[in-house]
């Protein structure tokens, strides 16, 4: 549904053009220090601006609404909540009868009975991704010292960023990318085999961005290719460390000291000013759509920080269960 985690559990909630989006975090350690100018860097990074993404801005002012007294967590739930303040519902109204390739705007509508909210995405939105973002600061307090950082490594199957986002504007078509996120530091012992071994947990979060349609684990899909031999990581010293890292840092579902790694595809964005066909449902006949308003040619580009927030709370969970189980 919409909360996730064993220990450190997050729910995210709202819609792109309602009052406003965020993330209740259940179990969160009391005592971290915690004001709304930490989440700045990272909201920034996520934030529209940048050539190719939508020029749809936000403050994306945090208020924390619980969870904090005198400047530190409490250990009670934590809520951050952000309000919507720029939105154009009327861009999106026509796609309750006319829905938008590649959108949940079908799917939503057979769901939830014709009562989702439609507009912007709704609960369906990048825009969500918000929450996800604020949980991973916080997360970020807990695991302390593992370092993560994540970059568009490709973009439209180009490996020169900027070449590719040029491509894009001047063909006014959106196009994908491939994120690669490493984190260093890494202790020995996270993940929960079998259902929560750490490439699982990570997974599950990492799907749960809009946008993503495969990931893979350092060699990934290349070892199919190898032989055992080739494949396995040498140990060359008695803390696990390995003279390669094709498992991306995880052996039976559990860290094993080394680098994390893994990649992950990002879909073009399915919003693309390019005329495109689809089913009118009260006509019941296909029909050309041109889709107005304001989106990103490349939402991979606002990506890499959804993925070290994500990326984060996964770690954050399984630290404090490791801890929990000892």
């Amino acid at each position: 549904m919409n909360s996730f985690g064993q220990i450190f559990r997050i729910s995210v909630f709202g819609e792109s053009h309602g009052a406003m989006i965020g993330v209740v975090i259940d179990a969160c350690p009391p005592g971290i220090a915690l004001e709304p100018v930490d989440f700045q860097d990272d909201l920034d990074r996520r934030k529209p601006g940048a050539r190719g993404t939508s020029p749809r801005t936000e403050d994306d002012i945090p208020e924390l609404v619980s969870g904090v007294f005198n400047g530190y967590t409490t250990g009670a739930p934590l809520t951050v909540a952000f309000r919507n303040k720029n939105t154009r519902s009327g861009d999106y109204s026509v796609f309750t009868k006319i829905p938008r390739p590649g959108h949940a705007d079908f799917v939503a509508a057979e769901k939830y009975l014709g009562y989702t909210d439609y507009r912007g995405g709704g609960h369906f939105s990048g825009r969500i991704t918000l929450g996800l973002v604020a949980a991973g600061v916080i997360a970020k307090k807990i695991i302390k010292d593992i370092n993560i950082k994540a970059e568009l490594v490709e973009a439209g199957g180009e490996k020169d960023i900027e070449k590719a986002i040029s491509r894009a504007i001047k063909n006014n078509d959106s196009i994908g990318g491939i994120v690669e996120c490493r984190v260093d530091n890494m202790p020995v012992g996270l993940g929960e085999p079998f259902f929560n071994s750490l490439e699982s947990v990570i997974s599950h979060l990492v799907f749960s961005i809009p946008a993503i349609k495969g990931i893979e684990f350092g060699s990934g899909f290349a070892a199919a290719g190898m032989t055992g031999s080739e494949h396995n990581d040498a140990i060359i010293d008695k803390d696990g460390k390995t003279a390669t890292n094709f498992a991306g840092g995880i052996n039976g579902g559990i860290s094993n000291g080394n680098d994390l790694v893994f990649r992950l595809v990002v879909k073009p964005t399915s919003s693309t000013a390019q005329k495109q066909e689809t089913m009118n449902m009260d006509s019941g006949r296909l029909e050309e759509l041109e889709i107005k308003g304001r989106h990103d040619l490349c939402i991979a580009l606002r990506v890499p920080v959804i993925v070290e927030s994500v990326t984060a709370v996964a770690l954050a969970d399984m630290l404090m269960m490791s801890k929990a189980l000892r």
